[in-house]
């Protein structure tokens, strides 16, 4: 990347929007490196670097707050590789949680749609009922369900 870039063509080259790249200033997440004399600030490889592993982070599912930690461990004389580990396993175990709510989500979706009648008038239909008088299926049902299903998923 040249030396002395605008924030336009930083944002240019990783892909992401000018407010991102100043809403991650105001986060204190990217400093630009330095202003020109007519105050315009200026980014050069360190801070393409920043922003791409910023990006790269979020795409593994890791928070701004997360991401902070890492950046932090990446420049921190006494961190190890153990301690970026330790981050990473803790959002895989996130993920695998969110996968078997998600699983617990679409099992109880597929039960609505089962009993749903196509050519019930509205006012009968299964679905809006259950909705109106129950919203989700009890937790105690997700549950058992998450239990039994969602385990055998996140084996394969």
């Amino acid at each position: 990347m040249a030396a002395g870039r605008t924030i336009g063509r930083l944002a240019e080259a990783v892909g992401v929007n000018v407010q991102t790249v100043r809403y991650y200033e105001r986060l204190h997440l990217l400093a630009p490196a330095g202003r020109k004399p007519s105050g315009y600030r200026f980014y050069g490889s360190d801070e393409e670097r920043r922003l791409r592993f910023i990006k790269n982070a979020q795409a593994l599912g890791f928070s701004l707050r997360e991401i902070q930690g890492l950046l932090n461990l990446r420049v921190s004389s006494t961190a190890r590789c153990g301690d970026v580990q330790r981050k990473a396993q803790a959002k895989l175990e996130q993920v695998t949680e969110k996968m078997r709510d998600l699983h617990a989500l679409a099992w109880a979706l597929r039960s609505l749609i089962r009993d749903c009648r196509v050519g019930q008038p509205t006012e009968q239909c299964p679905i809006l009922a259950r909705l109106e008088h129950e919203g989700r299926r009890s937790r105690k049902a997700s549950k058992k369900h998450r239990g039994n299903e969602g385990k055998a998923t996140i084996d394969e």
